[in-house]
């Protein structure tokens, strides 16, 4: 399938890969990009369009996208969305403050930023916000959607924690009556050290993060109780800690705060979580992110195809030096023999990308799964196809498995 634009980048219905060989002979057409295929007329503005829908099956870190008519579907895509947000800015705002508090010349401050806009998100869910908006863009530049369905949920933290929560339940927490979280920690563990084999003889009791704070945060169940002692021989790595990280619940919060904010900003058409389950299992489709879509999308016997898989991937890495006092350079330059971090690129007749360069002109080359091809190739046996972008495009072959065993 070979999507079409018009002669001024207006999208059209797709043709087949035979038409689109004839037109691009003919010299009628231009290829616009390659992955997806995209060509574009050289001649006409007109084109038949017929209704096309897209469902979008919004995540946390994966997006589906189906895109189906009233006999086949037309797109497919199962996108892995970046993780990586939270630790980048945490180091991004340590490195600040470490520069902050030393010394430093003084300069009057050039204007007042302190202020947050009016419904502000944190950078990590923007981030979340704006990546299924460039999604939803994306796809619109190459099919003619007229309606866009995007699943929404609303997620009971406090009920997901307790089932039982109702009522006056909701204002009366863990937390209620004490003054902070670390009062509350404290009670809770009964003011005693909770690492395994402790004497007890040490009385001065702090409040430990089992996952890292930047990660995990400062809620309650990311919290124990450690006296001096165990505290200071756990970072020593001479007391271990026997405890599971909590899961948290950023999954369930981005999908509260955002799903409805992303339905009002794209002018999109909404739909539930239950509907989507229920005609799934109607259909006899396995649990997947594309074939919720699908469904979010009104299939039901459209003729289905492979999705393609994207991963979404940091444009650049904007820290110049190792550490905080290194003069060494922290990256490579951007272009060595011609290829960039991300490339797409052919090697030995297979399609893959440029995750690792080194200067002397050898690349590290993998599949978006992870799998390697080739840990040192020389750039004398790459061709490159495409260059690196924020959103890594890669075609699946053979489909995966649609029927639910």
């Amino acid at each position: 399938m070979v999507y079409v634009l018009n002669k001024n980048g207006r999208p059209l219905m797709p043709c087949s890969s035979r038409k689109a060989r004839m037109l691009l002979s003919a010299g009628k057409a231009t290829v616009a990009k390659r992955t997806p295929f995209v060509i574009r007329l050289l001649h006409g503005s007109s084109g038949y369009v017929q209704p096309v829908t897209m469902g979008v099956d919004s995540g946390f870190t994966h997006v589906g996208i189906s895109v189906v008519t009233g006999t086949k579907e037309i797109y497919a895509a199962d996108v892995e969305l970046r993780r990586d947000l939270v630790d980048l800015n945490s180091e991004r705002r340590m490195y600040r403050r470490n520069r902050r508090n030393r010394k430093t010349w003084y300069r009057q401050p050039r204007f007042d930023n302190r202020r947050k806009p009016e419904g502000c998100l944190a950078p990590s869910i923007q981030h979340k916000l704006d990546s299924h908006k460039k999604l939803i863009k994306g796809v619109k530049a190459i099919l003619p959607i007229d309606l866009v369905i995007i699943e929404v949920a609303a997620f009971d933290i406090q009920k997901i924690k307790n089932p039982d929560t109702e009522g006056t339940g909701y204002q009366n927490g863990d937390q209620a009556g004490f003054w902070n979280v670390r009062e509350y920690v404290l009670y809770r563990d009964g003011h005693k050290c909770q690492a395994p084999k402790c004497n007890g003889k040490d009385k001065v009791l702090n409040v430990h993060h089992i996952e890292s704070r930047k990660t995990g945060g400062n809620r309650p169940d990311n919290l124990i109780t450690l006296c001096e002692s165990c505290h200071d021989r756990h970072h020593k790595g001479m007391v271990r800690l026997t405890l599971a990280q909590s899961k948290g619940f950023k999954a369930e919060t981005f999908m509260s705060m955002v799903r409805w904010r992303l339905v009002n900003e794209t002018g999109a058409d909404h739909t539930y979580g239950y509907i989507t389950k229920t005609n799934r299992i109607a259909l006899g489709l396995a649990k997947s992110h594309v074939n919720d879509a699908y469904v979010i999308a009104g299939g039901t016997v459209q003729e289905r195809v492979s999705p393609f898989r994207v991963k979404q991937v940091r444009k650049c890495n904007r820290k110049l030096f190792k550490g905080d006092h290194s003069h060494i350079r922290n990256t490579a330059p951007r272009l060595i023999k011609g290829f960039q971090r991300y490339d797409k690129v052919r090697f030995q007749g297979q399609e893959c990308f440029v995750f690792g360069r080194r200067s002397t002109g050898y690349f590290d080359l993998r599949l978006l799964d992870g799998t390697k091809i080739h840990a040192s190739a020389n750039a004398k046996h790459i061709k490159r196809l495409e260059r690196g972008n924020t959103f890594l495009i890669e075609r699946r072959m053979a489909g995966t498995k649609q029927i639910a065993a």
